[in-house]
């Protein structure tokens, strides 16, 4: 029998122990502070300013996270609010008081560091951290310039906190009839319930009543995002980059030329989306608009799955990641890491969020549908890679960075989706799990790297100095929906609004790791899949953390993004699947 209910103390078994770790962070990070300018004195010194600084930055994770967590749970919670809080203000307070730390580093040249690390073996560990320091030489400033931006993190988060108030708290739908005649209120969480619904006046009303919203605001949100475009830039020229996209991808070392190379390529590939869509207009009977993009078209009704047939649905699909990967994720399923059905004041969504030396945590809304199985698949991919990092890797190093973040969880969609299309003989249901796979690729590589097309036009003309205005915005949004879809799909005027509802804008330059990581996770799983050998090379993929640069790690497992070759064969898969699928509408169209 499981417990549905995840056990939090397992991170801080009460509220003493919570503010006996704060006390600890406080006290360690006074003793850094008294080591200024005396960092580099000795490598001894620079050992215990290292040892310390680590030992704050775990601390300050766990209580992080359990103090967020806590307040998903029931976020009406006022002592889990009370502990975000005082979580937010030690962060803030630490990360301005250790702010001397980098720009002190950089006063000295990388061969003292060397030779302090040949002198003292302890200092090893540190190398490859020092290291990725001292590429960013060149774009740190001094200790007072670097307390000033630290000071200033908060007032540059503004236009992103702002449009968080107006898109999750104040915005206002109305309200709209569902499939069964009743007036609802539209809301962010439910739109894309709707605009999948097989009903089309539902779609349409949703669509409308959503963008009508965001016409009304465009004002207030183009400034908003203009805001942001020119922070961004601002900060890339006081840092010394060349652009912001450059700053943007420095941490992960990755050259520009990839982010314009996918967009290429994906441009290169968009007739196997109209293609895509050609297809749906048929089997929708009309021409598609817009409205009509999520809609799955088979004609199969979905089964009612139970959250214990789920887990041994997802245990047979991920036999191919072998015993001990299974093993690892049923502990986890079974030790209470997992919350599992939604709840009054639970936080909406799905997510996973660990912290080192504790099992990660996995938060569903689970309704017995094959979309909640498909998720209880990803969110523990996420889970079995933290799991993964953590066990293997020492904690500056178990990190594992957003760019790779979400390969394993979609990993395990795939293999999911591949395992149900292949353990059936119903076609309704085979084309479900083809339209399910080929609108996830769809909503990840081509409609991600259409955002990420957007986000670089729009910063490249603010930096060759064109004024951007909110017509500008709506115009190339607009453009580059018709590039997509023209031809295939009526592109509605009211597209023009929809980056405006997009929060991923506010963390520029991000969406593009989407469709990075759904093409790895895709070209993963089908060598998982097909081949004997290389199950060993995936699992020590999920257990390196952060100790190689992402594209080095990926292609340690033969994966090379930078190889136009390798982006080509995850759309050659998406034509494969799309064939699959034509094939079996012929069948059905012959009375075959």
């Amino acid at each position: 029998m499981h417990n549905y209910n995840w056990d939090l103390t397992k991170m801080f078994k009460s509220e003493k122990e919570f503010n006996k770790t704060i006390d600890e962070v406080n006290s360690l990070c006074n003793k850094v502070v008294s080591l200024k300018g005396k960092i580099l004195s000795s490598s001894d010194t620079l050992l215990e300013v290292l040892e310390m600084d680590n030992r704050m930055e775990l601390l300050i994770e766990r209580l992080y996270v359990y103090s967020f967590l806590s307040y998903y749970e029931n976020m009406s919670n006022v002592k889990s609010q009370e502990y975000k809080e005082k979580v937010l203000a030690l962060l803030n307070d630490v990360s301005s008081k250790t702010s001397f730390i980098t720009p002190e580093l950089l006063l000295s040249n990388y061969d003292k560091i060397l030779n302090y690390i040949k002198e003292n073996k302890k200092l090893e560990k540190y190398t490859i951290m020092l290291e990725r320091i001292f590429r960013y030489k060149p774009h740190v400033l001094s200790e007072n310039e670097e307390k000033i931006l630290s000071d200033m993190s908060d007032i540059m988060r503004i236009s992103k906190s702002t449009f968080e108030e107006l898109n999750n708290v104040d915005s206002d739908f109305g309200k709209i009839k569902n499939e069964k005649g009743q007036s609802v209120v539209l809301t962010n969480a439910n739109y894309g319930k709707f605009l999948s619904s097989k009903n089309l006046r539902v779609r349409k009303d949703a669509f409308d009543k959503e963008y009508k919203f965001y016409k009304n605001h465009i004002n207030t949100i183009s400034s908003l995002y203009i805001g942001k475009v020119k922070t961004n830039c601002a900060l890339s020229h006081i840092r010394n980059y060349n652009s912001a996209l450059e700053m943007s991808l420095f941490s992960d070392n990755i050259d520009s030329k990839l982010y314009s190379t996918l967009i290429k390529i994906t441009d290169n590939n968009i007739k196997y989306l109209k293609d895509f869509y050609d297809l749906k207009s048929k089997q929708l009977g009309s021409k598609l608009h817009m409205y009509d993009l999520y809609v799955n078209t088979s004609i199969h009704k979905e089964k009612h799955i139970t959250y214990e047939d789920a887990i041994k649905l997802i245990n047979k699909a991920l036999m191919p990641l072998g015993k001990d990967y299974l093993d690892s994720f049923n502990h986890l399923i079974n030790n209470r890491c997992v919350d599992v059905y939604p709840k009054d004041k639970k936080r909406s969504g799905a997510y996973e969020w660990g912290a080192y030396g504790c099992e990660p945590y996995v938060s569903l809304n689970f309704e017995s549908t094959i979309d909640s199985v498909s998720t209880l698949a990803h969110e523990m991919g996420h889970a079995m890679h933290t799991y993964y990092s953590n066990k293997n890797q020492d904690f500056l190093y178990a990190s594992y960075p957003i760019f790779l973040a979400e390969i394993a969880s979609t990993v395990n969609e795939i293999l999911l989706s591949e395992y149900l299309y292949n353990n059936t003989n119903d076609k309704d249901e085979k084309e479900y799990y083809l339209i399910e796979f080929l609108d996830k690729f769809k909503a990840t590589v081509y409609r991600q790297v259409m955002f990420a097309e957007f986000e670089s036009i729009i910063h490249k003309k603010y930096e060759s100095g064109i004024a951007l205005t909110k017509d500008l915005l709506c115009s190339i949004y607009y453009d580059l929906n018709k590039k997509h879809f023209d031809g295939s799909v009526i592109v509605d005027k009211t597209i023009e609004y929809e980056w405006a509802r997009i929060p991923h804008f506010y963390d520029s330059f991000y969406v593009y790791k989407y469709a990075t990581g759904f093409i790895s996770a895709l070209l993963i799983a089908d060598r998982l899949l097909n081949t004997n050998d290389f199950k060993d090379k995936y699992i020590k993929f999920l257990s390196s953390g952060d100790i190689m640069y992402p594209l080095d790690l990926l292609k340690s497992i033969d994966i090379d993004l930078t190889d136009e070759k390798t982006l080509e064969r995850a759309f050659s898969i998406f034509n494969e699947k799309l064939m699959e699928l034509k094939k079996l509408e012929g069948c059905e169209i012959n009375g075959k």
